[in-house]
């Protein structure tokens, strides 16, 4: 009698568990969490291999809706990022941008770009405390990287070739990328 009430608690705590994960904002931070656990450094794209971005001309607009060009990052490193707020992995990867950029914001120029409204791209801004800048994609201007994929990132040379081109998340604060970036500034 005591065994099967005790195996009664241990299946109702876990299927409290289960529930967290679906109906409470803990389950919200849990599948994050989750997702950046299981998020990898990376991968360099061979130097042979590496595209080169067709141009610089591409519209875009910048968090307080100001029209400007990409063509103003030519002969920098470039971190590009699609992203969306609705969507968990980009949440999960997000953090670790989040890092690079205080790490690296004065020395890469940085596109963490959304094509959503200003309004929830703002209270998820808020709500997780991020302080990179948001580029908005304007649809149908041509861009020289497009994607569907989100989340999807670009890391680029100072000469527009493609090091790192990913359109899963990853993990992008760990000593692998830094090196990487360091590498790419002292070019």
């Amino acid at each position: 009698m005591k065994l099967m009430k005790k195996q009664t608690v241990y299946t109702l705590l876990i299927i409290a568990l289960v529930l967290s994960f679906f109906i409470t904002p803990l389950g919200y931070h849990s599948k994050v969490w989750l997702n950046s656990l299981f998020s990898f450094s990376p991968v360099e794209v061979v130097a042979a291999e590496r595209e080169t971005l067709s141009n610089y001309e591409w519209k875009l607009k910048d968090a307080n809706w100001n029209f400007f060009n990409f063509n103003r990052s030519r002969g920098k490193v470039v971190f590009i990022n699609f992203w969306a707020s609705w969507h968990l992995p980009c949440a999960a990867e997000l953090a670790d941008i989040q890092q690079l950029y205080n790490t690296y914001g004065d020395q890469v120029d940085f596109y963490i770009i959304t094509n959503e409204e200003r309004a929830p791209v703002e209270k998820f801004m808020a709500e997780n405390k991020f302080t990179f800048p948001v580029t908005y994609l304007i649809i149908g201007s041509p861009a020289p990287i497009e994607t569907e994929l989100m989340p999807s990132s670009y890391l680029i040379d100072k000469k527009g070739m493609v090091v790192v081109r990913t359109d899963e998340i990853k993990d992008w604060n760990n000593k692998k990328v830094h090196s990487l970036i360091d590498r790419l500034i002292a070019e």
